[in-house]
């Protein structure tokens, strides 16, 4: 057994963390046409309860934010019992789980979304390149700029969704503020276009989306059930931040004083996130240091975790195919290799086929609704 730090426990306000190894969200398409999760989702997340926290793949708060085909939703009672089941099966092998609040903003097709409209996003800037349809890719569509409605719209979907995720039995929800989605389309230059009091190209007003969605979901769960996913300068899907610092610095000090579960940050070669906004946190950090990069390995994540630079630190690809990965890292154990060819589907080959060193012993559920009786 190795003692490593990523196998320290953590207190991470009302819940127990065995270890300090997140899983991190991870699209997988395994929903129905409507978004309701398919039953095999609650074995692959339930499999992988040993991880200190596991955070869900992207979960549209409404319709108007559905970003692709057979990604999952919290809008409807239908999408709230099926992941009901998933947040019973993890609590009940121990584990503890958040939601990831997805919106895709200008991300999404009329063929590939349930309400077969054209996506909107803070400008009428397209995604580049092809999309995913059912049946093959096609040209992204010019999105629609949203209106001020449509953008206090989006406020209100996720404060809803929220309120959903805890019924569901949640743990807490992240905020998906990386990686493209919306939130992060407000703060990028090439994406923000707009000239109201969303945008003009100041500091304040970049900003002023993402603080209204914290502050909307931290005011109706609670702030200790509310998490942020940041990801600055992050270059996907043609975002463009030229000078990141400003804009985030900005926004983790606002945001640092509402006393949030956590913030989750990606850390990219274009800009020191962890290093920069790091001294400005002074709560919990996750961070995750594979995106863009060679996926994290067991010695990457450990460093992190010696520099001080986070509190834990999360795996995505190394969480595919390793629903054991804490008990792999405990024994230097080699990992299992992804399959590739079955990533993305409906089933669970390739989802939750993937063999652990031993059979899991059963334990007492650790999640925040066993603990504390709030679901």
């Amino acid at each position: 057994m190795t003692h490593s730090p990523l196998l320290a426990p953590y207190e991470l306000g009302r819940l127990h963390l065995p270890n300090r190894i997140v899983m991190a969200p991870m699209t997988r398409l395994r929903a129905a046409d409507d978004g309701t999760p398919l039953p095999v989702v609650a074995d692959h997340y339930a499999q992988r309860a040993s991880a200190g926290l596991i955070v869900t793949e992207g979960i549209w708060p409404s319709s108007r934010g559905q970003a692709g085909w057979r990604m999952p939703g919290l809008e409807t009672e239908g999408h709230i019992r099926g992941w009901r089941a998933v947040t019973e099966a993890v609590h009940a092998a121990g584990g503890r789980i958040v939601a990831q609040l997805m919106h895709g903003g200008r991300h999404g097709h009329p063929l590939a979304r349930i309400d077969g409209d054209v996506p909107a996003g803070p400008s009428a800037v397209p995604v580049p390149g092809d999309v995913h349809v059912p049946g093959g890719k096609v040209p992204a569509p010019q999105p629609r700029t949203m209106t001020i409605e449509d953008v206090e719209r989006a406020v209100h979907d996720h404060v809803l969704a929220a309120r959903n995720a805890v019924e569901a039995g949640f743990d807490a929800v992240e905020l998906h503020g990386a990686n493209s989605y919306l939130i992060h389309q407000f703060l990028a230059d090439n994406t923000n276009l707009r000239d109201d009091r969303y945008g003009r190209g100041s500091v304040r007003d970049r900003i002023r989306f993402p603080l209204e969605v914290v502050t909307a979901v931290a005011d109706a769960v609670g702030a200790d059930r509310t998490a942020l996913r940041l990801s600055p300068g992050n270059p996907q899907e043609g975002m463009v931040e030229r000078n990141p610092g400003p804009v985030y610095r900005a926004l983790v000090e606002e945001v640092d004083r509402m006393g949030l579960a956590y913030l989750h940050l990606i850390d990219d070669d274009h800009y020191p996130a962890l290093t920069d906004l790091r001294p400005l946190w002074h709560g919990t950090l996750i961070a995750n240091v594979g995106e863009n990069r060679d996926a994290t390995t067991k010695e990457g994540g450990e460093a992190v975790l010696h520099e001080g630079l986070a509190d834990l630190v999360s795996y995505g690809r190394a969480y595919i195919a390793n629903p054991d990965l804490p008990e792999r890292f405990a024994v230097d154990a080699p990992l299992n290799e992804i399959d590739a060819a079955h990533l993305y589907g409906h089933g669970a080959r390739g989802y939750t086929d993937y063999p652990t060193l031993a059979p899991p012993r059963p334990t007492e559920p650790a999640g925040l609704a066993a603990n504390a009786g709030t679901h």
